[in-house]
């Protein structure tokens, strides 16, 4: 790889994993923007009003960027600041659920043959939404009375239903989808073709 002279030299390989400190997230951010936009250490002095040696400090984490220094370096480099903090956080939860493991839960319709999986749930303030595998063979009844808070949204994916939110019915096959207000009554009011499986995914907002 050509270097232009004044620019400093590349990193070690293997080291251009953000630490997660400030610092050195900005310095790869701002040195992965300028190299993908093919500018040189020379071009973006030019363009923030900054000096090269500003920088090449800057690309090393050898100093930490004022405000009015992040903006410059933004929007000289034309994106969001918020572009140069990518990385500061990485760290973030996340559930994966194997195929057919999801863990099977009980709700009002269990005792109507209705056979519910979570596919994955996140703790705290980040648990907005409840993904489910709802399953109904020839065991199950309709049970048309589920009422809680939040946005539902089904996605059917085997057989077909008709599905009741308050007066309205909808005739649902696979593809189909209906998102709806929570809060309202529903549920399946007809089992057309059995087996029938949808998934189905609620958002319940903010949590405190």
């Amino acid at each position: 790889m050509e270097v232009t002279p004044g620019e400093p030299p590349d990193r070690a390989p293997g080291s251009d994993a953000p630490s997660g400190h400030l610092e050195d997230v900005i310095a790869l951010r701002v040195r992965e923007l300028r190299m993908a936009k093919g500018i040189s250490l020379a071009e973006l002095a030019r363009l923030t009003g900054m000096s090269k040696a500003m920088l090449s400090k800057i690309e090393n984490a050898q100093t930490s960027c004022s405000l009015s220094s992040l903006a410059r370096l933004a929007d000289g480099l034309g994106v969001p600041v918020t572009a140069l903090f990518r990385g500061v956080d990485a760290e973030r939860e996340a559930v994966f659920t194997p195929a057919g493991h999801g863990a099977r839960i009980v709700r009002r319709g269990s005792n109507h043959g209705h056979l519910y999986q979570l596919l994955g749930s996140l703790r705290g303030e980040h648990k907005r939404l409840e993904p489910l595998l709802v399953t109904l063979t020839e065991a199950s009844e309709v049970f048309p009375l589920f009422q809680h808070a939040g946005t539902e949204l089904i996605y059917m994916l085997e057989g077909a239903m008709v599905y009741g939110h308050g007066d309205a019915r909808y005739e649902m096959h696979p593809g189909d989808s209906l998102v709806f207000d929570g809060e309202g009554p529903h549920g399946p009011s007809e089992l057309i073709e059995l087996p029938i499986r949808f998934l189905t995914v609620t958002g319940y907002g903010h949590v405190a």
